[in-house]
């Protein structure tokens, strides 16, 4: 049933990104605009990230950091304020910095749901999903973690969240997960920076 399921969650992920990406097109073409008048160059910021089975890809965001910004987690930066450009906060808080992603949905490196992509240097995050066989998840935008807590819980809570989705994975499950996804967004919850 699993695999049955991750192979239509795949097709689903493919069918929903191209979509989502000619829909949201002009959104997408206005923060870009935005970004490169009023921050400067690059729009994009990407980061190497652990994928399916460890593997690292590079996942883009639009850029809400200044060019020069340490590249660790944001909860590790001494002041992540002092380090946001003038349009950074507002993508922060509305998630909008995550819609680059949807190209990393469409060519396979993501999922619209699954354990959040930890960055290559989080090696305690990696090992503990290692441990636990959540690597062999395809990393998502959203997932049980990020509706759960997102910047405020410890790697072993995100892990125990992980592993909670990894045994109980199914459409009633990503719809509920993606549902509650857009009423944080809506009301900028869990987002700490």
């Amino acid at each position: 049933m699993k695999l049955k399921y991750l192979y239509l969650k795949r097709v689903f992920d493919v069918i929903l990104s191209a979509i989502a990406l000619m829909a949201l097109s002009p959104i997408i073409l206005i923060i870009a605009f935005i970004i490169a008048v009023f921050d400067g160059l690059p729009i994009l910021y990407w980061s190497d990230r652990s994928g399916v089975n460890g593997k690292i890809f590079q996942m883009p965001k639009f850029r809400s950091m200044k060019p020069d910004t340490p590249v660790v987690a944001t909860d590790l930066l001494q002041s992540p304020d002092a380090h946001m450009t003038p349009f950074g906060p507002f993508l922060r808080k509305t998630s909008l910095d995550e819609l680059p992603q949807l190209w990393s949905i469409l060519i396979g490196d993501m999922s619209f749901v699954g354990p959040r992509p930890a960055l290559f240097n989080q090696t305690k995050l990696i090992a503990l999903r290692k441990d636990a066989r959540i690597d062999q998840l395809r990393p998502g935008l959203t997932g049980l973690a990020q509706i759960s807590g997102r910047d405020e819980l410890s790697d072993e809570v995100k892990v125990q969240f992980d592993e909670k989705y990894l045994k109980n994975i199914s459409f009633d499950l990503d719809l509920k997960i993606i549902a509650l996804t857009f009423i944080q967004v809506l009301f900028g919850k869990n987002v700490a920076h």
